[in-house]
């Protein structure tokens, strides 16, 4: 389980791989807090948080300190943070916790393109290893349609940045988003950002509709059709066709959220052939469900 010792405003949110990690919030919400598929910082007002609010944090971690060797930076988008206050951060990480081995945070595009690569490395060599990106889609219309607040080539230029800053990239796709009008659309070009990035981690979510979002709102309009649980599979089977990665590359491909409805892992471009063999045998299985209700996929 992971170390959390904070009572601030909102809920807490961390990527599965962080299961173990100490979550250290240095902000609070989301500085976009804007896209219509998401509500998990809708109930709080976002704020940068004070140093002395993200010490008495850390202190209240030190008697863990040696077992503490993965630290993620909370809340939606800490690169948002100048630079200068990320380095101090990082500083005292590492000066306090000497087992540490990683530190990681959830980015917002905006937030990485207004990095230099300069101080994108500066970032790497002070302890940050690993970005979890949520580029959700590739394609032009569902990103803006999503209200994501960047074209298709800004949230790639955002991905790229950080893999030449030698920084880890997790990107994080959402099947289903562009619905069942811009499946295909979606499929096919969040592949080519995709192959444009060169992640070093792809996590396929699955969309859900999630109450105080707007895209539910939309759903309930009639203006937005989802996909079924077999369409999901047969979008991402689409998806990971036209990823086409270098031979050399050592993509980890997983789609094990919550949301997923069939876990899946593959290590990528090595296991392609047996990943879209394994999505098939599982659009199969999904094909079986007739009792299939959107509000099923409603959080």
């Amino acid at each position: 389980m992971y170390l959390y010792f904070d009572d601030a405003e909102g809920n807490v949110f961390r990527p599965p791989s962080e299961a173990y990690s100490f979550i250290l919030r240095v902000t609070i919400g989301c500085s976009h807090n804007a896209c219509t598929y998401c509500n998990m910082y809708r109930s709080v007002k976002f704020r940068t948080r004070p140093m002395d609010e993200i010490i008495a944090q850390i202190n209240a971690a030190k008697p863990y300190a040696q077992h503490i060797r993965r630290i993620f930076l909370a809340d939606g988008n800490a690169l948002v943070l100048a630079t200068d206050k990320l380095l101090q951060i990082l500083t005292v990480l590492q000066q306090t916790f000497p087992r540490l081995q990683r530190v990681s945070c959830y980015a917002g595009p905006k937030d990485m393109l207004n990095k230099t690569p300069g101080e994108l490395i500066a970032l790497r060599e002070a302890g940050l290893k690993l970005v979890y990106y949520g580029l959700e889609s590739g394609d032009e219309t569902v990103l803006r349609e999503v209200n994501k607040g960047v074209s298709a080539a800004e949230a790639i230029e955002a991905g790229r940045r950080i893999v030449a800053a030698g920084i880890k990239l997790s990107v994080m796709v959402i099947a289903g988003l562009g619905g069942r009008e811009g499946s295909n659309r979606h499929a096919y070009n969040t592949a080519q950002a995709v192959n444009a990035i060169r992640p070093n981690m792809l996590s396929a979510l699955t969309l859900m509709l999630y109450r105080g979002s707007q895209l539910l709102d939309q759903f309930e309009r009639g203006e937005f059709v989802p996909l079924s649980p077999a369409e999901i599979m047969g979008e991402l089977y689409e998806l990971v066709s036209a990823i086409e990665l270098p031979e050399a590359s050592h993509c980890l491909f997983r789609s094990n959220h919550i949301s997923n409805h069939i876990a899946l892992a593959a290590t990528l471009p090595k296991d392609k052939d047996r990943l879209l063999e394994d999505i098939k045998a599982a659009q199969r299985q999904l094909a079986n469900v007739t009792d299939w209700d959107p509000y099923n996929n409603v959080e």
